[in-house]
């Protein structure tokens, strides 16, 4: 066990492009985490006098049209928006992979039936599906979290799915079942870890899927709302002042390019790690 993750590790190191999202996702967290203390202003406090001010030492990041620090913004934003995606991707994982495993293992009708449906979930686009969920809900932190969870839940089911068809006929499984495991101990001791591994990849991917679309959804009025920071409001509020005062509008949207990039980055890196196909096809 020790031998086999120095070897995944010494893999890690040598992907200059992996490493470079760890660090990405890593220190937006620890952004999100100590927020409230590193944060050098309010969020919500208000400079009357210092209205669109430029990057300075005070404001590192400047302010917006009613004063307040841009770079307190983003780093409490970075809280909503990490909470929020990962709460989302938290129910899609649990909801999809559940239909997954039940779809693959009992097969036949329930399996037609239960893919249907998630095919046509998966047949809208994501930020128009979210839109309805969150129009009918209404604007709420749990609303867009169920919203989000319900779009990307069909991805995991496909995931969760496809694995269980790969492993269930497999020799092993096929003996525990001859002396007579249950299905539980099947699913628990068997299948469960063969599928980890595409959930575990799948997670990071969706992760920037998730924030992409909670700052759709704030950027059109329907996440988080005001006066609270999220990095889709920041940017929808400072478009207006785009030629005046750019960095109202920049820094929000370099902050989603970056934790959606280190994501995607991560995601590629534990896909190689973790799948032994592409492994083999690197060694």
């Amino acid at each position: 066990m020790d031998e086999e993750r120095r070897r995944r590790a010494v893999r890690w190191s040598q992907r200059p492009l992996t490493v470079v999202g760890t660090v990405l996702v890593c220190a937006y967290a620890l952004a999100a985490v100590l927020s409230p203390w590193v944060a050098p202003h309010d969020p919500l406090h208000m400079y009357p006098g210092l209205a669109l001010a430029g990057p300075s030492l005070r404001f590192p990041f400047g302010t917006d049209e009613f004063g307040r620090c841009v770079f307190s913004r983003i780093l409490h934003g970075a809280r909503v928006s990490l909470f929020v995606a990962g709460a989302s991707v938290a129910t899609a994982l649990i909801l999809g992979t559940t239909v997954g495993l039940v779809a693959g293992l009992r097969g036949g009708r329930l399996d037609n039936v239960l893919m249907r449906v998630m095919d046509v979930v998966f047949a809208f686009p994501s930020v128009l599906l979210a839109l309805f969920v969150v129009g009918v809900l209404g604007p709420a932190p749990a609303h867009i979290v169920v919203a989000i969870g319900l779009v990307y839940a069909p991805q995991f089911a496909r995931v969760s799915r496809a694995a269980v068809l790969t492993v269930r006929h497999l020799e092993y499984v096929e003996a525990a079942r001859a002396l007579g495991a249950s299905e539980l101990r099947i699913l628990r001791r068997h299948i469960l870890p063969n599928v980890a591994a595409p959930l575990i990849v799948q997670v990071s991917l969706t992760l920037s899927l998730a924030i992409l679309t909670e700052s759709a959804l704030s950027f059109l009025g329907l996440g988080t709302q005001p006066p609270w920071p999220s990095w889709g409001n920041m940017l929808s509020a400072g478009r207006r002042f785009m030629e005046l005062a750019p960095w109202v509008a920049v820094f929000p949207g370099a902050s989603i390019m970056g934790i959606v990039l280190g994501f995607n980055l991560l995601g590629d890196g534990l896909q190689e790690l973790l799948d032994p196909r592409m492994r083999s096809e690197h060694t």
